[in-house]
């Protein structure tokens, strides 16, 4: 066995990460064309990723795995900082793009969507929209939801998100009505899925990203790039917008640090223009 498949079973059973965060690391690593590459050879790595058409953010996905292995089999046990020495690549500079959403007609219009009452899969992606605007919660969360999950007495619900990090959060009065009804109508026990299909089967993020997008067609519009990410983009800067705070955003999102909910503080330009209006000192004269 090799260092970078004696890395990967480490992580699996002693520190017990998921099986996407193995194929993860799997994936990165052969990007490496050594177990011990130097130095300079990483930096031809980082050079044949983008020869592949990796953007940055796709590259430092890579790098962070691949960073992870080099201070792993370095031998070191404290956490990897500035006193390392071993072979490490820097992250790339990513872009700060402000991420499409949908408008507000847009949210009016999926929301106000009436699907046939006897059509189980027109009402689960009906269901489905309502509770990634609601919930904010990441797709694969969303599609991994049980009946058990939800407690429709509290209006919270049970998310298991990333790293097998559970964490609960609450749900409004409209959403509860839309769950009860579809648990009710199509007779959903306890350890029943409730985006799988007729059989039991989890809905996938493709057919999900697919359904959703089709339907937007169908309301007069086009989804926006990143459309199911971007339920959950829209659902983070409605939330500060309308005076919830980064902290809670944090503890709701699933975030392990304020940083990343920070990226969600870059309101979009409607909101500075507003602000704009009272501050600007040409209304003082």
């Amino acid at each position: 066995m090799n260092r970078t498949e004696l890395f990967i079973r480490e992580r699996r059973y002693l520190l017990n990460v998921s099986e996407h965060t193995v194929r993860w690391y799997t994936c990165a690593l052969k990007w490496l064309p050594s177990e011990s590459p130097a130095q300079d050879e990483l930096k031809d790595v980082v050079m044949a990723m983008r020869q592949k058409g990796l953007k940055e953010s796709g590259c430092n996905a890579a790098i962070r795995a691949i960073n992870a292995y080099l201070h792993w089999s370095s031998g070191t046990e404290r956490k990897c900082g500035a006193g390392c020495c071993h072979p490490r690549i820097q992250p790339l500079k990513e872009p700060q793009i402000v991420l499409p959403t949908f408008s507000e007609e847009q949210v009016k219009r999926l929301i106000a969507w009436k699907p046939k009452a006897r059509d189980f899969y027109e009402r689960r992606l009906h269901l489905l929209i309502l509770t990634l605007f609601d919930l904010g919660s990441r797709i694969s969360e969303a599609l991994g939801l049980r009946v058990s999950d939800i407690n429709l007495d509290d209006l919270l619900a049970t998310l298991n998100g990333k790293g097998r990090k559970q964490r609960i959060v609450p749900f409004s009065f409209v959403l509860r009505r839309a769950l009860h009804r579809f648990i009710h109508d199509f007779g959903l026990k306890a350890g029943n899925l409730i985006f799988g299909n007729r059989e039991g089967v989890q809905m996938s993020r493709v057919v999900a990203l697919r359904q959703v997008k089709a339907l937007c067609k169908r309301l007069g519009f086009e989804a926006p790039c990143r459309t199911l990410h971007s339920f959950r983009h829209l659902f983070a800067v409605n939330y500060l917008r309308r005076g919830g705070s980064l902290f809670h955003l944090q503890k709701t999102l699933g975030h392990t640090s304020l940083e990343m909910c920070r990226r969600y503080a870059n309101l979009v330009t409607t909101d500075l223009q507003a602000v704009h209006e009272r501050v600007t000192l040409l209304r003082a004269f």
